[in-house]
C-alpha cells in the first residue's frame, strides 16, 4: 500500500510533504536500518584501530578480516534471497539476518585476541547482513512505485546513514567515558541491535507477490505446485537464469568490476589517520564525516537519479571516489576526502538497487538483487585482500596508485556497458 496525498498507509492523514511522498513500509524499514546502523557502526568505527593497534594485526591480516566483511555475505545472499522468494517471507528472512548480527556483538568479547575467533564472529555477523540486505531492498522496491524508486531508496539510505553517523559518536562517547573500554562499546551495541529487531517485528509489513506455476529452469509436471513443494534447486536455477537477460548481466559484471577496485572504508580511515597524523582517540570520528555527507546527499542523489538517469549518477559516484583517492595520495585533507567518500555512497548504494529493481520480475526480485549484491561482495572481498597485500609489500602509496588507476579504467569501461538497454 502506498501513501497517498490524503491518507497514509495506516489510514491517518499525513502530517508533512515528506510523509506523502514515501511509502509507510519504506519509512518503517528506514527506522529499522537507522537503529541497526547505530549498533553496527559503533563496532565498525573502532574495529580497524582495535585490530591493528590494540591486537597488533598486520595490514595483510586486517585485509583478510576486512575481506570477510564482504566475502562471507556472498555465501548467504543467494540462499537468503532464494528462500525469501520461495516462501514469500522476506520479512522473516531479513529478521533472522538482523537477529544473527545482533548476537555477534557480545561474541566479540568472547573472541578475545584470537584472530581465528574474531574471524569466525565477523563471518557470522556478515552472514546476518547477507541474509537481510536483499530481502530488505526487495521490500523497498515492492513498496514504492517504479518511477519513485530512486527517491525511496534515497530516503531509506538517508535514514540508514543517520544511524551510521550516530554510531561512531556513541562509540566515541563510550570510549571517552570509560577510558578506552572496547568491551563497553560491544555490549552497548548489542542492546541497540535488539531494539532494531523489535522495530522490524512490530512495524514492517511483508510484501508477497503471486508465484508462477513453473519457474525458469524447472520441469513442471503440468499442474501447479505449492511454493513449499516446489524443488528447492529450481529457485537458484531461476535466479541464475536472470543472467540470460543482457541488461541485468551487464549490470552484474560492471558492478563486480567496480567493486574489485574499490578501497574498503577501514583502509580509507587508516590512510587518513596516517596521512593527517590524527590521534588514535579521535579515530572513531572519521566515519562521522562520511556518514554526514551521505546523509545530506542521499535523498537529493536519489531524486537526481530519477530525473537525469540512474546509470550516469552511479558512475559519477565512482568518479567522486577517484578524486578522494587522489587527495589521499596528495595532501590527505580530512574534510574533502570524507565528503567525497560520502558522495560516493550516496550516488551508488541505493541508486544501483533502483537501476536493477525494475529489470527483475517481482517473484524473483529478492533473488535477483541478491545475485547482484553477491557479485559486489565477492569483488570487494578480493579488493580488501589485494589492497592489504599491496600495502604490505609496496606501501600505502603503491596500493593507492594501483587501485585508483584500476577504478578509473573500470569506470570508463562500465559506461558503454551499463547504459545499453537500461532505462533511466
Amino acid at each position: 500500500m502506498y501513501i497517498s496525498a490524503n491518507r497514509t498507509a495506516d489510514g491517518a492523514r499525513p502530517r508533512s510533504r515528506f510523509s506523502r511522498a514515501v511509502p509507510g513500509n519504506v519509512l518503517a524499514l528506514g527506522w529499522v536500518s537507522l537503529i541497526t546502523d547505530i549498533s553496527s557502526e559503533m563496532v565498525t568505527a573502532v574495529l580497524p584501530l582495535y585490530l591493528t593497534l590494540s591486537l597488533g594485526l598486520s595490514m595483510l591480516q586486517f585485509g583478510l578480516l576486512d575481506g570477510l566483511y564482504f566475502g562471507v555475505t556472498a555465501l548467504v545472499r543467494l540462499a537468503g534471497g532464494n528462500l525469501a522468494d520461495r516462501w514469500q517471507r522476506r520479512k522473516l528472512v531479513a529478521g533472522i539476518g538482523y537477529g544473527l548480527s545482533a548476537l555477534c556483538k557480545p561474541a566479540l568479547l568472547a573472541a578475545g585476541g584470537s584472530v581465528a575467533a574474531l574471524g569466525a564472529v565477523i563471518a557470522l555477523d556478515r552472514a546476518g547482513k547477507g541474509l537481510r540486505t536483499a530481502p530488505r531492498d526487495a521490500l523497498i522496491s515492492l513498496s514504492a512505485p517504479p518511477d519513485a524508486l530512486g527517491e525511496a531508496f534515497g530516503v531509506h539510505r538517508a535514514m540508514d546513514t543517520l544511524g551510521a553517523l550516530l554510531g561512531p559518536l556513541v562509540a566515541f562517547a563510550i570510549l571517552t567515558g570509560t577510558g578506552g573500554a572496547y568491551d563497553a562499546v560491544f555490549v552497548a551495541s548489542f542492546c541497540v541491535a535488539v531494539l532494531g529487531v523489535l522495530l522490524l517485528v512490530m512495524y514492517v509489513r511483508d510484501r508477497r507477490t503471486p508465484l508462477p506455476d513453473a519457474l525458469p529452469g524447472s520441469q513442471p509436471s503440468g499442474r501447479p505446485l505449492a511454493a513449499w513443494r516446489r524443488p528447492l534447486a529450481a529457485w537458484p536455477r531461476a535466479a541464475l537464469g536472470l543472467l540470460r537477460e543482457a541488461p541485468f548481466r551487464r549490470m552484474c559484471v560492471a558492478a563486480a568490476a567496480l567493486g574489485l577496485v574499490t578501497i574498503g572504508d577501514g583502509f580509507v580511515y587508516l590512510l587518513l589517520q596516517k596521512r593527517g597524523g590524527l590521534d588514535a582517540a579521535y579515530f572513531p570520528l572519521l566515519p562521522v564525516g562520511t556518514a554526514a555527507a551521505y546523509l545530506l546527499l542521499a535523498v537529493p542523489a536519489g531524486r537526481l537519479a530519477d530525473r537525469l538517469g540512474r546509470v550516469p549518477l552511479f558512475l559519477a559516484g565512482h568518479v567522486a571516489l577517484i578524486i578522494a583517492c587522489l587527495l589521499l595520495l596528495g595532501p590527505g585533507w580530512f574534510v574533502p576526502v570524507l565528503v567525497l567518500h560520502g558522495a560516493f555512497y550516496a550516488a551508488t548504494d541505493g541508486v544501483l538497487m533502483a537501476v536493477a529493481g525494475p529489470m527483475l520480475p517481482e517473484h524473483l526480485r529478492t533473488s535477483g538483487l541478491a545475485l547482484l549484491q553477491t557479485g559486489q561482495a565477492v569483488a570487494r572481498m578480493f579488493s580488501s585482500i589485494l589492497f592489504g597485500a599491496i600495502w604490505t609489500v609496496w606501501g600505502s602509496g603503491g596500493g593507492l596508485v594501483a587501485m585508483t588507476t584500476g577504478l578509473a579504467v573500470c569506470v570508463l569501461g562500465a559506461w558503454p556497458m551499463m547504459r545499453r538497454h537500461v532505462s533511466p
